[in-house]
């Protein structure tokens, strides 16, 4: 009865021995390093799309206006000279000028990526100095500063349409983004785009999509009357009035004026009106 015994107990361990580790070393591995290669892209792009949404200030950038009710703009509509304008230029380039400056140059950055087939133009900043060879208004400074990015590069700003226009002052804290008011040529091309079935349907829905965000449609002039040859019944009629085309921006908190806050909120409102500046864009081209 011994030797039986001691002939199964050798074969036992040398069977084992055999197929186990062949098996474990053979199939571990090779799972192992298939699984690798396939998690290693996808924490490397997410950290990217959160730098890109939400850029962190640059130095030298935009960190906010002087303050959220404009005092300097208050004190200059009641100094309209030339002599108290100078001794407080400082107040007006260092909080308001520069600052307007930079954030319409970050805006742009961020909202680029929602205008693939548009060129966007390089951030404007107006000048406080009035126009008033004109005017019987012989104030000579602006009670405003005010910033445009054109999305039509080398026209004036009044012969293309804008992916933003943004205003602070007495006179009014707003945004916007379209065709103010159309030239001739321009304002033609849209009549016919507007006219058409596609195109028209296609402007429809994307102004029905902002109105119901709280945007507000505007123009520059507006006709009491479709043009003529037009029938006034026609289902975009008011369009066909319009001689230009802005959806307003809804109002928001003047107290974001002095953080990085207004900078998001302007990107948030020109990335969501993108599709009514480009439909301008190629249908007054």
């Amino acid at each position: 009865m011994s030797k039986p015994k001691a002939s199964k107990a050798v074969k036992k361990p040398v069977a084992k021995a055999a197929k186990k580790p062949v098996a474990k070393a053979a199939k571990k591995p090779v799972a192992k390093a298939a699984k690798a290669p396939a998690k290693e892209p996808k924490p490397k792009a997410a950290p990217k799309a959160t730098t890109a949404a939400k850029p962190e200030a640059k130095e030298g950038g935009f960190t906010g206006f002087a303050d959220a009710s404009g005092k300097f703009f208050q004190a200059l509509a009641k100094n309209q000279d030339r002599e108290w304008f100078h001794a407080h230029k400082s107040d007006y380039e260092e909080g308001w000028a520069k600052p307007m400056g930079a954030l319409m140059a970050e805006v742009r950055e961020r909202i680029d990526a929602a205008y693939e087939d548009v060129d966007l133009a390089e951030s404007k900043l107006f000048r406080i100095h009035r126009d008033v060879r004109f005017s019987a208004d012989k104030s000579p400074y602006k009670t405003h500063v005010a910033g445009l990015i054109s999305a039509r590069p080398g026209r004036a700003v009044m012969d293309a349409p804008a992916a933003l226009y943004f205003q602070v002052g007495t006179d009014g804290r707003f945004g916007a983004a379209g065709y103010y008011i159309m030239p001739k040529e321009a304002l033609a091309s849209y009549r016919a785009a507007v006219l058409d079935d596609k195109k028209g349907s296609e402007i429809d829905g994307i102004l029905r999509a902002l109105e119901k965000k709280g945007y507000t449609m505007e123009a520059g002039e507006v006709l009491k009357r479709v043009p003529p040859g037009v029938d006034p019944a026609h289902p975009r009629a008011r369009l066909l009035q319009m001689k230009g085309l802005i959806a307003s921006f809804p109002a928001f908190d003047p107290a974001i004026l002095t953080s990085r806050a207004i900078a998001d909120e302007l990107v948030r409102r020109s990335i969501e009106v993108a599709p009514l500046v480009r439909w301008l864009v190629f249908a007054t081209a």
